[in-house]
């Protein structure tokens, strides 16, 4: 057999175990990026033997695999529910990160004895969350869409300032001193976010103006179109020495929310790209921890910095964050026990590794040590605690699906629908719907049948409904079935009722 059949047949059987393995995390409740780890370590010297000690390619596979899961949650996050909590989750990314590494530098300088630098290199190592983790243990849960929010624009943010701050925070432990001291260095972190949101917006809105005016001959290759654009940003901003992963997020959530045509398949494909990088990711990982080194020192560093961080840091940040805001000590105590650490953190600690810094392997290890017993200890939980709390509702309805295509050379757009369980669109009939004049329910898909509905035809759970929209009207016509989705066929007549 040749070596690149033989790579490639490898390949794909780790890939498959892998996905067998997010499914029985899944029924264990464990979040799947745990398990794809566990594949990667039973894969290197602690089982089949590959040997993979790399660290500077670790540490840039491991960049590469970070942008595309910001670009996967950039894309899938909905503007809607993220502004209302944008503050908090701002708050919680650079605020709360800052808390974080105050109180881990602490416990590694004067409990584990660890250098200054050395120390406070650990708390920002630490201090991202992986909101990824969360929500793969929380699917089917119905959170606040709130607490959903602010998780999710946590975790978009927080691994920008802490990537540059643990860049810098591997020079300071090797010995070089930045220019300008600290406030140097505060400002040069301070202008890379800048430059990377500001870069991120702009990349954003050319991009949606762009790919809504690209008319291209095959659907396949709108999503291949955004997910370039996306890289396209990563790389022109690292160029001008602004915070690529900054901007990757921002744009990927303004053209996650742009109505670009073909969503759903953008989405879609984004969430494939999201998961092959998240498996590579994590069985490469698990290819570098060898736990014959894994002494039992590290595997006690590695408890106490969880329960430390876990206990003390995560609360304490999550409340100096949101107080300002009025959040109720539900949300609070759910986002305190919610903040599971994922990707990012052992991606991160490769960067002191590649840089050659001594003892880095240490760290390393400590935190894949944390990584992995409180990921385990805390996921299965998380549905426990947000029953406790109060913060499940069994009665929230589910927002429909709603995919786009543009006619080539028409003003004019087709919109499938797809209804829930859930939805409050079951049982609506086509006349209830009272969607603009030009707009019309062209066809229903229901099971193996399609036809063309009247005003009375009922729409029902699993239906797949055609609408035909003008294009200048799209946005109230998404607008309205979303509404009726949520709200049922009254949505709209009691405020209507009340200003009259």
């Amino acid at each position: 057999m040749a070596a690149a059949d033989l790579t490639l047949l490898v390949a794909a059987a780790v890939a498959l175990v892998a996905i067998a393995a997010a499914r029985l995390g899944t029924r264990a409740g464990l979040p799947a990026l745990l398990l794809f780890l566990l594949v990667g370590v039973a894969l290197g010297n602690a089982g089949f033997g590959i040997r993979f000690d790399d660290a500077s390619l670790a540490h840039d596979l491991g960049f590469v695999a970070l942008v595309l899961i910001l670009a996967e949650g950039g894309l899938t996050t909905s503007w809607k529910q993220m502004r209302p909590v944008l503050g908090v989750g701002l708050s919680l990314a650079v605020v709360g990160s800052l808390v974080t590494i105050a109180v881990v530098g602490l416990f590694g300088y004067f409990v584990l004895g660890l250098p200054r630098a050395v120390a406070f290199l650990l708390g920002a190592v630490v201090a991202p969350t992986d909101a990824a983790a969360v929500f793969s243990v929380l699917r089917g849960v119905s959170l606040p869409p709130r607490v959903r929010a602010a998780l999710e624009t946590e975790s978009g943010f927080n691994d920008a300032p802490t990537v540059l701050l643990v860049i810098a925070g591997t020079e300071l432990a090797m010995g070089s001193s930045p220019a300008g001291g600290m406030p140097g260095l505060a400002g040069e972190v301070v202008g890379e976010l800048a430059i990377g949101v500001a870069a991120g917006l702009v990349m954003g809105w050319i991009g949606v103006q762009f790919l809504r005016r690209l008319s291209l001959s095959n659907s396949g290759l709108y999503p291949l179109a955004v997910m370039c654009w996306i890289l396209v940003t990563y790389g022109l901003v690292g160029f001008i020495h602004g915070s690529g992963f900054a901007a990757v997020y921002v744009c990927a959530v303004a053209l996650g929310n742009g109505q670009l045509p073909h969503r759903h398949a953008t989405k879609s494909f984004a969430e494939g790209i999201g998961w092959v990088a998240q498996i590579g990711l994590f069985v490469m990982l698990g290819l570098l921890v060898h736990p014959s080194t894994i002494s039992r020192p590290d595997i006690g560093a590695g408890v106490a910095l969880g329960v430390v961080l876990t206990l003390v840091a995560r609360p304490l940040a999550v409340y100096v964050s949101t107080v300002w805001f009025g959040t109720g000590w539900r949300h609070q105590a759910f986002m305190s026990w919610a903040g599971l650490r994922g990707a990012v953190p052992i991606i991160l600690a490769t960067v002191p590794m590649a840089a050659g810094m001594p003892g880095s392997d240490v760290l390393f290890d400590v935190v894949v040590v944390f990584v992995v017993v409180f990921t385990s200890l805390q996921a299965p939980t998380l549905p426990w605690m947000a029953r406790r709390l109060g913060l499940v509702d069994p009665r929230a309805a589910t927002d429909v699906d709603i995919e786009v295509a543009p006619f080539d050379e028409r003003r004019a757009d087709l919109l499938t629908v797809n209804i829930p369980e859930g939805s409050r669109l079951a049982g609506v009939r086509v006349l209830e719907l009272r969607l603009p004049r030009n707009a019309i329910v062209a066809l229903v898909m229901r099971g193996d049948e399609s036809f063309s509905p009247d005003g009375d035809t009922a729409l029902e759970t699993g239906d797949q409904i055609l609408v035909v929209t003008p294009a200048d009207q799209r946005a109230e016509v998404e607008a309205r079935l979303l509404a009726v989705g949520r709200h049922g066929r009254l949505a709209g007549w009691t405020r209507r009722s009340r200003r009259a």
